[in-house]
């Protein structure tokens, strides 16, 4: 948020030589080391200074009130302005959170970032907020809105923040301060009484918000995306700088509603989802006819080149302890035990999350010869993988797929030429689908957790490389 002062930040010295500050119509005109945006702005009209929300130096956006201590090329950023859009919608968070905690006492706030199309600010509560609670929210920020405090930065030692905050039992704003780097500052930034950490910047009060907003839905969030850790709320919102940008927003999301496709698979009796089989799919009788015919088309297009193959659903665990999976994506695998307790069966097994262990198995039984390569084998097989319950949204995240998955077994020599068919095979199934927009080809490298030597990664991912290079030759890919 943008300040109107700047405790805990020393101006610069009245010694230091002058800056120099470059206006986007060309003009250079010298100012002390330390004048503000603010100054600046009322030193050219009280109108411009008025209007204005933030600055940009360098294009890089800064609180109206900062110093500025070096040459730089400075532009007044207004309500208006396109830039000025997440600023809005960075102060409408603050907002939301300062409501929020005027409301129910005792609520931690966690972070609230900015994203695509709005914000959203994480909560702790013991009892979770509902869809009931947002109108009540929205009615006590644009109290805060209309009471129009300016927002002000401090910088705190991090000692301070952590005192503050443990004695304000903000146990995860602790938890953040520490995460930040020694070399950054910690930066508060207050609205009135009301504070948080932040790393700006912001408008230059409360005001400057505007009632063009709107609370969206709420959802569950692990804190730090870690299961093991405390759930938090989220409540998700979105603000504009005028209420027919919102109006149209709005209008917008509840065409795509109508759109749904959890609301069509239900209205056109496809499929349905149910609290009992979390994150799977119950295809009804059309459902599941539309989803064969897609399967009979990749089997017509995969015919003559791979062979199709089926690995076992359950396998024993010491099976993906050789593999590697168990170690490293153990938390996202299903398990299962013997049934009953009378079986003299104690294994432990696996419900398989991906095909590769499988495939391997299939390929290493009998005899192969280097003529027999490449070997391609493909299986239409079912995975499951745990997903956080927060994160389930339809068709588009789930815990049971089927995976059209395939394994190409062959000598490095022909790796090149592999991954070029398996680039050709998904371009033309995509045009067939009808998806003939501007497509983009990504080389995804290696992962933190991974299976396999860095040796063979970086061999791997040098072969990738080329491959990109013959891909984007051909024109027609972004790359």
């Amino acid at each position: 948020m943008a300040e109107a002062g700047m405790a805990g930040v020393q101006p610069a010295s009245k010694s230091a030589p002058p800056i120099t500050l470059t206006f986007p119509d060309g003009a250079t005109r010298q100012y002390p080391a330390g004048t503000t945006g603010l100054d600046v702005a009322k030193g050219i009209s009280p109108s411009l200074a008025k209007r204005t929300v933030a600055m940009a130096l360098d294009g890089q956006l800064a609180d109206l009130a900062d110093p500025i201590t070096r040459d730089a090329k400075i532009e007044f950023i207004n309500r208006e302005d396109p830039r000025a859009l997440e600023l809005i919608r960075h102060d409408a968070a603050h907002v939301m959170a300062e409501a929020v905690q005027s409301l129910w006492p005792g609520t931690q706030v966690t972070i609230g970032p900015v994203i695509e199309n709005g914000f959203y600010y994480d909560f702790f509560r013991n009892q979770p907020f509902t869809l009931e609670d947002l109108p009540v929210i929205e009615k006590k920020m644009k109290e805060i809105i209309a009471r129009d405090r300016p927002f002000t930065k401090e910088v705190w030692s991090r000692e301070q923040a952590k005192k503050t905050f443990r004695g304000m039992g903000e146990t995860f704003k602790v938890e953040l301060v520490d995460a930040i780097p020694e070399d950054q500052q910690i930066k508060i930034y207050k609205q009135g009484d009301w504070f948080d950490l932040c790393r700006g910047p912001h408008m230059t009060s409360t005001g400057k918000v505007g009632n063009a907003f709107k609370l969206m839905k709420v959802a569950g969030a692990y804190w730090r995306g870690d299961s093991t850790r405390p759930m938090l709320t989220r409540i998700y919102g979105t603000a504009f700088a005028k209420q027919s940008e919102l109006d149209e927003y709005l209008k917008q999301m509840e065409e795509a509603e109508k759109r749904d496709h959890r609301k069509l698979g239900r209205e056109m009796d496809l499929f349905h989802f149910q609290e009992e089989g979390p994150g799977t799919v119950f295809w009804h009788a059309d459902g599941w006819t539309i989803f064969q015919e897609i399967v009979a088309y990749m089997r017509r297009r995969l015919k003559g080149d791979y062979q199709e193959v089926n690995a076992p659903q359950l396998l024993d665990k010491s099976l993906w302890e050789t593999s590697g999976h168990w170690g490293w994506f153990r938390e996202s695998m299903f398990q299962a035990t013997s049934a009953g307790d009378n079986t003299e069966d104690e294994r432990v097994y696996a419900i398989k999350p991906m095909n590769c262990p499988g495939h391997v198995q299939i390929f290493k039984h009998g005899l192969k010869s280097y003529r027999d390569l490449p070997l391609r084998l493909a299986e239409f097989g079912i995975v499951h993988r745990y997903e956080p319950s927060g994160a389930l949204h339809g068709l588009l995240r789930v815990r049971g797929f089927t995976q059209d998955d395939a394994h190409v077994f062959c000598t490095e020599e022909q790796m090149a030429e592999e991954c070029l068919k398996i680039n050709d095979l998904i371009l033309s199934t995509y045009d067939d689908f009808g998806f003939t927009g501007d497509l983009t080809v990504k080389l995804s490298t290696r992962p933190e957790k991974r299976v396999g030597s860095d040796e063979a990664w970086d061999h791997a991912e040098r072969i990738m490389m080329d491959v990109l290079k013959q891909i984007e030759a051909r024109g027609g890919n972004r790359i």
